[in-house]
């Protein structure tokens, strides 16, 4: 069906987010969130020649909401609830952060990738996920975790976000690197 419309880009972008729609409802219909649904709908066009085209296509729709998402899990955050979760939180970003690059690197260098690299691209996944942020709001909406459960989640991954940041910014090539030497694009 996308090959078909594929003269026609603004077709393509209307039947990417018709898709999206359609399975994000069609999950609800199965008893799945609409998130879960429209995943599994990126997940069926992402094996389809012409994605790349709808990823950039659909990009500012995507940073669009993914502000309104992280706006909405800010908003929902309560600040009393802090002095509980801060600690534990604290404590989890900062395994995070120690374990998270050796298991790559340790993964990376069995796929022979190089030492450097190895370590590099560790600690650039070294944070929590955005997707963790999303699974623990769905969880915390359907009472399968605590409030506090779900803001301890939140927690650690903004202090894995920040951690994270600077060690990348103060250690490896990135367009906003505090070093001269470091600062590529």
């Amino acid at each position: 069906l996308l090959s078909r419309f594929d003269a026609f880009h603004e077709y393509i972008f209307l039947l990417a987010i018709g898709w999206c729609l359609g399975l994000s409802e069609a999950a609800t219909f199965l008893g799945l969130s609409h998130e879960i649904g429209a995943f599994i709908a990126g997940v069926t066009v992402a094996t389809s020649p012409i994605s790349q085209y709808i990823a950039s296509s659909l990009r500012p729709l995507r940073d669009f909401f993914l502000v309104l998402f992280f706006f909405s899990l800010g908003a929902g955050f309560h600040l009393d609830l802090l002095t509980e979760v801060l600690v534990p939180s604290l404590l989890m970003a900062v395994l995070v952060i120690s374990l998270k690059p050796v298991v790559f690197h340790g993964l990376l260098r069995k796929l022979s990738e190089s030492e450097p690299r190895s370590w590099e691209i560790g600690f650039r996944l070294g944070q929590i996920s955005e997707f963790s942020l999303m699974i623990a709001f769905i969880a915390s909406a359907e009472s399968l975790i605590s409030l506090n459960a779900s803001h301890l989640i939140q927690a650690t991954a903004i202090l894995t976000f920040l951690l994270s940041s600077y060690i990348v910014v103060f250690r490896y090539p990135t367009p906003i690197a505090v070093s001269d030497r470091l600062r590529r694009d």
